[in-house]
């Protein structure tokens, strides 16, 4: 199996790649620009594999995304390049829009001039996996949970650049017959996540003994999935998974994000104790514009057709991740240097 990972440095991509490079065996090209938060130091335990290769692009480069498709002739395009943090977004949505909606605009149409020549067999085991997220789906109530068929409704600049790339993905396959899968996840965390995110921005702020932000009253309520779960899944959809179809990845773990960040800092009391409890550096500050109030997946489509079922829950995917964050600190450190956890996505701060 040969396959392109598209954002492999990043957070998701990096476990997606390690799984197909160590647990697979795959041939795997990993093409990612290295903005911000794609990080080579994550991709450590293959860069010297035989069956792992690096290129350094933009997907937003139709000449190098051709050339790299021709070249390397893949099986399977898994496509996991985005900006991806809502805070950014919201004071630098050009980003969001160029990446998430033009870059995936730009390999699916590289992806269809590469398959229409591919001889019949070939065609039919094609398949490019278009990774999303839960956000396009809106805000949920106290009740209820995301399905497949839940429509759109898209708070953020974020969210609507993913909702219009999920759009541009499924007419592709309607359209031209590109076989085509959509995956959307639920909030995912564990190693290598880039600290401006709520759990590893918590977890390093706490052993700095800094402030722990929360915002609002901290009632907001996310579905955790554990990132190697989610690497798992993504495997399994790109190969099994039904043409045309969509499927929604979720941990089945929702938490209130005061309850995330208090577990957190009991978890870091134990491993790591300190002069005084962690839980007094909580701090509530303004709320995010535009905050869904809840999301919760719904994975039964996933559970019952595939068979995928996450082996971790939140208390035994939190304690592996504070570990990993205390035994790895020459990885995060020099993140910590360049992002000291500083407060995004304010709108007096708005600009294109």
């Amino acid at each position: 199996m040969r396959v392109i990972v598209t954002g492999g440095a990043g957070f998701i991509g990096s476990a997606l790649v390690r799984h197909l490079v160590l647990e697979k065996g795959c041939e795997v090209l990993n093409i990612d620009a290295l903005t911000y938060a794609g990080n080579l130091a994550s991709l450590s335990a293959v860069e010297d594999k035989p069956n792992y290769r690096f290129l350094h692009a933009n997907i937003c480069d139709r000449e190098a995304m051709e050339r790299a498709t021709a070249d390397f002739r893949p099986d399977r395009v898994m496509h996991l390049a985005a900006e991806s943090h809502v805070d950014r977004s919201i004071t630098g949505a050009a980003d969001f829009i160029q990446t998430n909606v033009i870059g995936t605009f730009t390999l699916l149409e590289t992806a269809r001039g590469y398959w229409s020549e591919l001889d019949d067999k070939a065609k039919d085991a094609f398949r490019f996996l278009h990774v999303s997220t839960d956000e396009v789906y809106g805000s949920l109530g106290d009740e209820g949970l995301f399905t497949e068929d839940t429509p759109y409704d898209p708070s953020s600049p974020y969210s609507a650049s993913k909702a219009s790339s999920d759009h541009l993905a499924k007419a592709w396959q309607r359209t031209y017959g590109l076989p085509v899968v959509v995956s959307n996840c639920s909030n995912n965390y564990g190693p290598y996540h880039f600290p401006e995110k709520l759990i590893p921005l918590t977890i390093l702020n706490a052993l700095a003994g800094e402030r722990l932000p929360v915002y609002g009253k901290g009632e907001n309520v996310r579905d955790w999935l554990y990132v190697e779960d989610h690497a798992r899944a993504l495997d399994l959809i790109a190969e099994r998974g039904r043409v045309g179809e969509t499927y929604n990845v979720g941990g089945r773990n929702e938490r209130r994000n005061i309850d995330v960040v208090r577990q957190i800092c009991s978890v870091l009391d134990e491993l790591a104790p300190a002069n005084r409890p962690r839980e007094e550096l909580i701090e509530f500050v303004t709320d995010r514009p535009g905050h869904d109030a809840r999301y919760a997946i719904d994975a039964t489509r996933l559970e019952t057709e595939l068979g995928w079922h996450a082996q971790e829950n939140f208390d035994t995917g939190i304690r592996k991740t504070v570990r990993w964050y205390l035994d790895n600190e020459w990885w995060w450190q020099p993140l910590r240097d360049r992002y000291a956890g500083q407060r995004l996505g304010l709108l007096n701060s708005a600009k294109g």
